[in-house]
């Protein structure tokens, strides 16, 4: 008997061992970290297309973003990404978004973040002022790079609490300004959240969800466990018909070959690092309904009607309060979180529209 324990014990010892093994072999196979270019039919590159990832100094730190466009002579979009500290290029190539065919789309990792990740970096240097100086930064970087007075910033989830900041302190860099799921009340849209959920669980009768949630309500030190999983079996996470964050986040970030497995996981350990900085603190502190109501150029919200990640009535409800030259918000019907991953159709379609104006 017990050394046929013993042989099921090594055996199964050499299983894990064996699994793990093809695990990471298949990993750096997955990770070549090249960035693809944009080829014709034949595998010719586009003329004038650009496909690169880059490092530049950033007020005295490294910060990486990759710069697309299939035509390099379009207008230039800055994307902020959310989190805070959880870059959004990945997702592209899950659910291609399509800006690259009208702009030249720079996927900036923000301080501390992804490509920009280093363990050097003070968490207490991670400030929303800080944040909202690098973005100007890069803005006037990319100005000087590509040749242009102005250019369009995006910004989405966590990402527009530093964006519409950055629009309203130097708006003369800036063509558009263009909320996608628009913060205002961070705090009061995760109890809306959270009380969405209770509800949607009791009515769709899963009762092992629904006791989960009860017994880790919002506010308490373990709802951040469950939160992620919580909103996407729901749908109101990244996407409205992403149901997991291990296959439709983790593992989409993981098998992204343009990544290498060095940046894949400071991918990860700048979400981490992201929830010890001032920033996180202070992001969600804040009430932007009232601490900036006015942005000196056009304001653009993109909302899903399923997104309760960041409340979608709470956004269309602050642009409301806002005093700008020009400004709407664009509902998206199918979506969640992320309507320009969702439905990129919709998007481009509005964002041709906006271009047109200038």
């Amino acid at each position: 008997m017990f050394r046929m324990i013993k042989k099921m014990v090594l055996l199964m010892f050499s299983l894990i061992i064996g699994l793990a093994i093809i695990s990471f072999v298949t990993l750096f196979m997955c990770s070549p970290g090249e960035i693809q270019p944009f080829t014709d039919a034949n595998g010719t590159y586009l003329e004038d297309s650009l496909a690169e990832k880059i490092s530049v100094d950033i007020n005295g730190i490294a910060m990486g973003m990759i710069i697309k466009a299939k035509d390099s002579n379009k207008p230039v979009l800055l994307f902020l990404h959310g989190g805070p500290g959880m870059p959004e290029y990945w997702l592209n190539e899950a659910y291609p978004s399509g800006l690259e065919d009208h702009f030249t789309v720079v996927w900036w990792d923000q301080r501390g973040a992804g490509l920009s990740y280093n363990d050097a970096i003070s968490s207490d240097t991670v400030t929303s002022q800080q944040m909202i100086d690098d973005t100007i930064a890069v803005t006037n970087y990319l100005r000087q790079r590509f040749n242009q007075d102005k250019i369009f910033l995006m910004a989405h989830s966590g990402g527009t609490y530093i964006g519409i900041q950055a629009a309203a302190k130097a708006p003369e860099l800036y063509r558009a300004y263009i909320g996608v799921a628009q913060i205002s009340k961070p705090a009061l849209s995760e109890q809306l959240a959270y009380d969405f959920m209770l509800d949607f669980y009791e009515k769709s009768n899963n009762k092992k969800n629904l006791k989960t949630l009860k017994a880790t309500p919002y506010g308490t030190p373990g709802y951040d466990q469950i939160r992620d999983r919580m909103m996407h079996e729901a749908g109101i996470g990244t996407t409205h018909t992403m149901d997991s964050v291990i296959t439709g986040i983790f593992l989409e970030v993981m098998k992204n070959r343009e990544y290498t497995v060095t940046e894949k996981i400071n991918i990860w350990r700048g979400k981490a690092f992201a929830k010890k900085t001032k920033l996180h603190e202070e992001l969600w502190q804040c009430d932007l309904s009232k601490s900036l109501t006015r942005v000196d150029v056009p304001i653009y919200f993109f909302v899903g009607d399923y997104d309760y990640t960041v409340n979608r009535y709470l956004s269309a409800a602050y642009l409301e309060k806002i005093q700008a030259p020009v400004k709407h918000c664009y509902l998206f019907e199918n979506s969640a979180h992320s309507p320009i991953f969702e439905e990129p159709d919709q998007t481009n379609a509005i964002l041709e529209a906006i271009q047109s104006d200038f």
